[in-house]
């Protein structure tokens, strides 16, 4: 399997340096983007490692800046502050994308600059910054109470067995293929969920449908096309017109309904005490901003406050301000915090339609308006179940139902491959990094990049 004794101890200062970023002055930050550099924050990291720029806050610089802040794809910046007691973000590596954006090197974040390429490979020390044993010393010698912070010294003196150049390359295959595999899940993901919105839109907001009859009757022949997602049978299942309604103008022969007509909020409390080990637990935390994938979780252990439990197929609606765009399909059985709406679709056929309802923008900003309480503003359901809504006849929603739910149950599907994947990649990693499980021809592995 190889000579463990070719790897040689080192200090991470004798391969790398730790770069200071730049304090943005945050009355320059703005959250519409035009196309201005945007500023990494510590929040833009996932925890398992990474950054989430999709899914985050983003927040573009609109002031002058040395340019020697700007990053380039590909570098490294570990996270030099963590805000939690257990210090589980500090060290935590995060790479710059290649997607056409300029990304600042902001402040509490550290870019990793490899002085020794001829003995260090960067994609190999991306998954060393990722072993526990990088995250524990960072830890255990972080100053701070309430707030730990890290410092280039602290992460210079880290010591750790540096394997040859070649296996620091295979080891670096290995993992990243595990997680180009767990990305492309993700990017499909978005891709499925976005066409599940855009027929949802098409359908159900823009009426679409109705608009291509309304116009081909009036001659209009440039407009009369089909509705995207959309066959002529189920074109048949709208209206050729339009009528006044409490909520604007809506198809002809349409109901105005509301959000508690389509769904019931499940609100029995259950104790923490029955939760168990094996069951999955969903916090607020866990679910992505403006999307519907509820694949992550944890395990019923952890949670010790009042339960909601809820099945496969529920919604569950974020509860808190600023947390009531966190929306997502059940596609398994758990328990959640009473911090969250578990919501249940009184019909089958209603499933699709009321998720995508409680998603959108509009809903969102409902219960914003709604909400009450000043130290932590939450929305009453009583309140969010009375935001009125155009409800189409049931052939309509069936129709919907049917071309939606293979988006979702791939979604889930996905979700569950790549959960699967990363047990795969965050198993291997301690035992690669460590030497306890050795890379046959590591010669034999080309590196792709640098």
């Amino acid at each position: 399997m190889g000579n463990k004794s070719a790897w040689d101890e080192i200090a991470l200062g004798e391969v790398i340096k730790i770069k200071h970023g730049w304090p943005f002055k945050s009355e320059f930050f703005s959250e519409e983007l035009s196309g201005k550099p945007i500023v990494v924050n510590i929040g833009n990291f996932r925890y398992e490692g990474g950054v989430r720029f999709d899914s985050t806050t983003i927040r573009e610089y609109r002031a002058e800046y040395p340019r020697e802040y700007e990053l380039t794809p590909g570098d490294i910046l570990l996270v030099m502050t963590c805000q939690t007691a257990g210090g589980e973000i500090l060290g935590i590596p995060g790479r710059i994308p290649d997607d056409g954006r300029i990304y600042l090197h902001n402040q509490r974040l550290g870019k990793v600059v490899v002085t020794a390429p001829e003995r260090a490979n960067a994609k190999y020390l991306y998954w060393l910054f990722l072993s526990p044993e990088f995250n524990r010393e960072l830890y255990l010698s972080a100053s701070g109470t309430k707030i730990l912070h890290t410092s280039p010294n602290r992460i210079a003196d880290f010591r750790f067995r540096l394997p040859p150049l070649a296996e620091q390359r295979a080891i670096a295959q290995i993992l990243g293929t595990l997680d180009d595999k767990i990305e492309l899940n993700r990017r499909m993901n978005e891709t499925l969920e976005a066409m599940a919105r855009a027929i949802f839109k098409s359908w159900f907001v823009d009426f679409d449908p109705v608009r291509a009859k309304l116009a081909l009757s009036k001659g209009e022949g440039a407009e009369g096309h089909q509705p995207f997602g959309m066959d002529a049978e189920t074109a048949a299942l709208f209206p050729e017109s339009f009528q006044e309604s409490a909520v604007g103008k809506i198809p002809k022969g349409w109901m105005v309904k509301t959000l508690g007509d389509l769904v019931d909020s499940i609100g029995e409390r259950v104790d923490a005490t029955p939760a168990k080990d094996g069951e999955r637990y969903i916090a607020l935390d866990d679910m992505p901003s403006h999307s519907i994938d509820l694949s992550t979780w944890r395990v019923g252990s952890e949670v010790n406050s009042s339960i909601v439990r809820f099945r496969k197929g529920d919604i569950l609606f974020g509860a808190m301000r600023p947390y009531f765009h966190k929306v997502g399909l059940a596609q398994f059985a758990g328990i959640t915090r009473t911090t969250t709406f578990v919501l249940r679709p009184k019909k089958e056929a209603l499933r699709h339609f009321a998720l995508l309802h409680f998603s959108s923008d509009d809903v969102v900003d409902y219960a914003t308006t709604a909400s009450v309480g000043t130290t932590i503003p939450y929305v009453r359901w009583d309140a969010l179940g009375r935001c009125e809504i155009a409800l189409p006849p049931d052939s309509a929603l069936a129709s919907f139902e049917r071309a939606a739910t293979p988006a979702t149950e791939l979604i889930g599907l996905n979700g569950e491959q790549s959960r699967a994947l990363a047990a795969i990649r965050d198993a291997l990693l301690p035992k690669l990094i460590s030497g306890e499980i050795r890379v046959r021809d590591a010669e034999s592995y080309q590196e792709a990049g640098t």
